[in-house]
């Protein structure tokens, strides 16, 4: 099937965003070059007016420049291994593919992800932030949400850093399929991930950390279920959203009971830390 192709060049500074912004209308593969980054859409999903709106916005502030093409029949395993590079958080956490040789030894975690058309390798800023706030909390033999997981990343994390068990889902069926050959890849064969969204999966009724890593609108509408579900003295990390949306999300946490207790920022994305006192 053929996928439209769309060859941007940006500024660096706006490069996630608008990777994030245009997975948010619907393209749902990026490989990142020197200039900018090479999108992939189906035709039918390409909604026009969402693309023209995203233009008109960012297309001056962020100096984008577009060349449009058709690919037929993506390889994407092959364009990943041409593409995408290993990440380290601090010296704790190396991410990488399955072509990528081993560093164990030299971190405390390794994590094995083969992304595909998921989101969620640790580039992206809001990853590396939610992976960061994961090695300062306490998840030894604790009960774990994963939001919207993805590649299953933070799912994986959660369970290497000690987690009892690990309630993993998504909305996409590629990143359910993903999340799964994901887990069994870190050996994780007795964790599934399942699809649908936090209404309708199979959860417990609390946790002790709720891990949300999906978009500004989508965290406001579910926040009173992440409430409901996390244990008093819980903690909820969530991350999607850039800093200036800080307030709205903290405003709605609030709201439901939640204890604001710190932030993470990187690139104008943000990660912020609450917490269930009674």
């Amino acid at each position: 099937m053929e996928y439209l192709e769309f060859k941007i060049t940006c500024k660096e500074a706006y490069r996630e965003i608008l990777i994030a912004e245009m997975a948010g209308i619907g393209f749902d593969s990026f490989l990142e070059t020197t200039e900018g980054f090479d999108a992939y859409i189906l035709p039918g999903d390409l909604n026009k007016n969402d693309w023209n709106r995203l233009l008109a916005q960012y297309k001056d502030p962020a100096g984008i420049h577009i060349q449009e093409g058709l690919l037929p029949k993506v390889n994407w395993n092959e364009a990943w291994e041409k593409h995408y590079d290993p990440i380290a958080v601090g010296d704790q956490v190396y991410v990488r593919a399955t072509f990528h040789p081993s560093k164990a030894g030299s971190f405390a975690h390794e994590i094995i992800i083969n992304p595909k058309m998921s989101f969620g390798t640790g580039h992206h800023a809001t990853t590396f932030l939610m992976l960061t706030w994961q090695l300062s909390l306490d998840h030894e033999n604790k009960m774990v949400m994963d939001a919207g997981s993805g590649t299953g990343i933070l799912a994986i994390m959660a369970k290497k850093l000690g987690a009892k068990m690990v309630t993993a889902f998504d909305i996409d069926d590629w990143s359910v399929a993903n999340g799964n050959e994901n887990f069994e890849i870190n050996g994780l064969q007795d964790m599934t991930m399942q699809k649908g969204d936090v209404r309708t999966v199979n959860k417990e009724s609390d946790y002790d950390l709720i891990l949300a890593n999906i978009n500004k609108n989508v965290l406001i509408d579910e926040m009173s279920i992440y409430a409901e579900s996390l244990k008093n003295g819980g903690n909820l990390v969530l991350s999607g959203f850039y800093e200036k949306d800080m307030a709205d999300i903290r405003s709605v946490a609030e709201k439901y009971g939640l204890v604001y207790q710190n932030k993470k920022n990187n690139n104008q994305w943000a990660a912020l830390l609450f917490s269930k006192t009674h």
